[in-house]
């Protein structure tokens, strides 16, 4: 079965023409003319694809690979076999997602739902209040309320609904079924099928006769460059905003709490859980099922290992696991430590039982 039946491969691009676009060096220069048309990993590449390696332990599968070309680090030029062309790059990973998107740049944000035939699709519903740019697609069964302004290059999903007011980028893709509410998205924002953004924060005061529900009157507002991903909810702030910074990417299945402050460039994976008004800085990294307490700050540059619980503030740099979170190195030898005790009470069981 053809693997690439949803993202089909562009029409073929030179190796040079490949190599100059990635950064990356081609050795040999009698294969400038070798055509590249998808990407693959090295177990099934064929002509026509190129994959990369990061590891030697490739090695024998690259023996019997018939990729047109691989790239690799310059320390693993040598492992490479004279009957695949070599690209080389100082960060072949980088370099590999790059040349997936130049090949396949329609994989980049969501499958539309359909082809449409006009900006507006049957059955959308745009409010006449509403502002749309040149070059806005609204397709089929999408509602666009009052007052909304949409810049050119954006694609509203199917069944997506933008809410009163929200004011979304230019070249943004909201994908099917995703909801836009009390929200201002910049440029080149992707929002995965399902997300929910601007929905009510959880706030609730305990009073005599129970739970006094505390009026949510804040925004998100969504910087350029971001994608959020499929089902992840945002809440709107309570009175100040949640804020989703310049060029962070969250997985599926994430939910942001009211008036959590995200800085640039953070990865936040599926499942993680962030209280509200936590402030994370910028460049963090935040494994799956991670879960982050509400009012507390985590520096730049931080990394937490997956399925942490986070109770406390954490400095800048530093790397943190557990649950509690702490240091790595704690975190792990710690691990280790109930890992050789319960070896050993397990051998001193089986022992007796002999």
């Amino acid at each position: 079965m053809e693997q690439n039946s949803f993202f089909k491969p562009r029409d073929g691009v030179k190796l040079s023409e490949l190599a100059q676009y990635l950064g990356a060096e081609l050795p040999d220069s009698s294969k400038a003319d070798v055509v590249i048309h998808s990407v693959a990993p090295v177990s099934r590449a064929k002509a026509g694809d190129i994959c990369y390696v990061i590891s030697r332990r490739s090695r024998a599968e690259l023996e019997t690979c018939e990729a047109s070309a691989v790239l690799c680090d310059p320390a693993l030029l040598s492992a490479i076999p004279g009957h695949i062309p070599a690209l080389v790059s100082k960060n072949p990973h980088a370099a590999f997602a790059m040349a997936g998107g130049y090949l396949h740049p329609s994989a980049l944000q969501p499958l539309p739902s359909m082809s449409v035939d006009s900006a507006i699709g049957t059955g959308a519903v745009v409010d006449p209040t509403a502002k749309l740019e040149a070059g806005v697609i609204v397709e089929p069964l999408a509602v666009i309320g009052a007052g909304v302004e949409i810049g050119s290059g954006t694609r509203i999903g199917a069944g997506a609904i933008i809410g009163p007011g929200v004011k979304i980028g230019r070249n943004c893709s909201i994908a099917s079924g995703a909801s836009v509410l009390c929200a201002f998205l910049g440029n080149h924002v992707i929002i995965h099928n399902g997300a929910r953004i601007g929905q009510d924060g959880f706030g609730y005061a305990p009073g005599p006769r129970g739970m006094i529900k505390i009026v949510q009157i804040g925004r998100v507002i969504i910087q350029d460059n971001v994608e959020i991903g499929a089902n992840s909810t945002i809440d709107r702030g309570t009175m100040d905003d949640t804020v989703i910074g310049e060029g962070t990417k969250i997985d599926n299945q994430v939910q942001i709490g009211h008036n959590v402050k995200i800085g640039r460039h953070c990865a936040v994976v599926s499942q993680v859980g962030i209280a509200g008004s936590a402030v994370i800085g910028d460049g963090v990294q935040i494994g799956g099922q991670t879960g982050i307490n509400g009012h507390i700050t985590i520096g730049n540059g931080v990394q937490i290992a997956a399925k942490s619980g986070v109770v406390q503030s954490i400095p800048d740099g530093e790397r943190y696991g557990g649950i509690p979170a702490r240091p790595i190195k704690h975190f792990l030898r710690e691990s280790a430590e109930i890992m050789a005790r319960s070896a050993a009470r397990a051998n001193k069981t089986g022992d007796k039982n002999d």
